[in-house]
């Protein structure tokens, strides 16, 4: 059961217009309101349909006022909140704009950060899923809902890693690089990749795939030419670090016969990665199918967020 202090808010995230049929809560959420009612909190079910809606809740978890101004997450954990999702880049949504209202500017940083932060703990989140949300699978995180609400109940929580980038956005899972040509084969595709001072790959190489990975959510190979190559098989969402991974297309000329591709995998470990491209090339973050044209960097966030379960 749960002390009579514990609240938690379930965040119903939706595009419907509120007197639309699909903006109603869906079965998951029902049942695992129900759970938690069940079990003595005080819930509050909210449908959010825009990043004002969701920075309007957020601001309801903030902290006491602090003397330097800044916004800061509450220490209390009675309130809690649950990230009804439908997708990892809905969830993903809910942590960017997490990190917009708590992360200080550079020119305010407080001296109790930590020295490899530059963002506060955010408050941990539960995530249920009601469509294909890989990070439930990926951090075991429960499926049904009456045993999310035991989880969120419980309140034992994982603090995990999170990327931040210079180009705002935040990443969770990683993001894959490179794509599929009109062959159903890899394209390959040139430019610089440099985690931390060591450089993995540089315009003299031909590029087959580039994975930035904080898990393992989007760095396996499954088209024709590239069949089954797993980029980052140990990359995990509580190292502290990048996983970085380049495939890159070493061409051989034998004596005799026709010359053949070896696919050569590069693999490292840091703090920081950019990554430089010549042209338009696919990228995949997070499930969101984008286009990377120009210099884009990552840096890790230690231990910034927290999944309850």
């Amino acid at each position: 059961m749960a002390d009579n202090d514990t609240s938690v808010v379930i965040c119903n995230l939706t595009e419907e217009p509120e007197d639309s049929c699909g903006a109603k809560p869906r079965v998951p959420v029902l049942a695992c309101r129900d759970a938690l009612t069940g079990a003595g909190a005080a819930v509050e079910l909210v449908s959010l349909r825009s990043d004002a809606e969701i920075d309007a809740l957020l601001a309801t978890f903030d902290g006491p006022a602090r003397p330097d101004g800044l916004d800061w997450p509450t220490a209390n954990r009675d309130r809690r909140l649950i990230i009804a999702a439908n997708s990892d880049s809905e969830v993903r949504g809910v942590v960017r704009r997490m990190v917009r209202r708590w992360a200080p500017p550079p020119s305010r940083r407080p001296a109790d950060l930590a020295d490899d932060r530059t963002l506060p703990d955010l408050p941990p989140v539960g995530i249920l899923t009601t469509g294909l949300v890989k990070l439930v699978d990926e951090l075991d995180l429960p499926h049904d809902p009456s045993d999310v609400a035991k989880a969120v109940i419980a309140g034992e929580s994982r603090r995990l890693d999170l990327f931040r980038s210079d180009a705002g956005p935040v990443t969770l899972h990683g993001a894959l690089i490179g794509g599929v040509g009109a062959d159903g084969h890899a394209a390959a595709w040139r430019g610089h990749v440099e985690l931390d001072d060591t450089t993995l790959a540089d315009p003299a190489d031909s590029i087959l795939a580039c994975a930035v990975a904080n898990g393992t959510g989007y760095t396996r190979l499954d088209d024709a030419g590239l069949a089954g190559i797993e980029l980052a098989p140990r990359a995990t969402l509580a190292s502290g670090t990048i996983t970085v991974a380049v495939a890159v297309a070493q061409h051989t000329k034998p004596r005799f016969g026709r010359s053949r591709v070896r696919v050569e995998v590069r693999r490292a470990s840091g703090r920081a990665v950019s990554v430089t491209p010549e042209g338009d090339v696919p990228m995949i973050e997070d499930g969101i199918d984008t286009k990377l044209n120009r210099k884009r960097a990552w840096w890790v966030e230690r231990g910034a967020w927290a999944v309850f379960g």
